[in-house]
């Protein structure tokens, strides 16, 4: 059936301010601009709390509209990931895998005889979670801490690269019941 709905809401526009945002934080990131970083990350956070709100209450809600919020929280934190990747901080698969599981969940909508996206509630736990592993260092930096250290920013980002694959693993199998 496809996704349907339109593009032009307030909600969608939101966002988009999210999907802009992700290089802005990855250049922060690479730039050694903690203060920057933090700002847009807030930035981030804000808007993905607002998105869905504003679609709900001048009724934009949509699958197309629930598509483009995904899309933008992958990727942003994918981005972010990336950034801390490269600088040692994250493990390098996760950023990978952050995008191959939003493609894993997108999929699922345009298979979806409904056209809706199907959440699972450990993809739902590793995408707030993946907020958490990059806003931890971002936080961290701004702040001029210590702590958290890097290495336990690494763990956490392992353990989010065994969630994730095993998320994945999990709606592949969901999907090979279903045919």
């Amino acid at each position: 059936m496809g996704i349907s709905g339109r593009w032009s809401t307030r909600a969608n526009a939101l966002s988009g301010i999210r999907l802009a945002l992700a290089p802005v934080l990855a250049w922060a990131l690479l730039g050694d601009v903690a203060a920057l970083a933090a700002g847009i990350f807030a930035a981030a956070l804000i808007t993905d709390l607002a998105d869905g709100w504003v679609a709900r209450r001048f009724d934009e809600s949509s699958p197309l509209g629930g598509l483009i919020d995904h899309a933008a929280d992958a990727s942003f934190v994918a981005v972010g990931c990336a950034a801390l990747a490269w600088q040692g901080q994250l493990p390098w698969p996760l950023p990978g895998l952050i995008v191959l599981a939003f493609l894993e969940y997108a999929g699922s909508a345009w298979r979806s005889p409904t056209g809706r996206l199907r959440g699972s509630p450990l993809g739902r736990w590793n995408g707030i979670a993946y907020y958490v592993v990059l806003g931890i260092p971002v936080l961290r930096d701004a702040l001029q801490l210590a702590d958290p250290g890097p290495g336990w920013v690494r763990v956490l980002g392992w353990g989010l690269v065994v969630s994730t694959l095993f998320s994945i693993a999990q709606r592949r199998g969901w999907q090979a019941t279903a045919r």
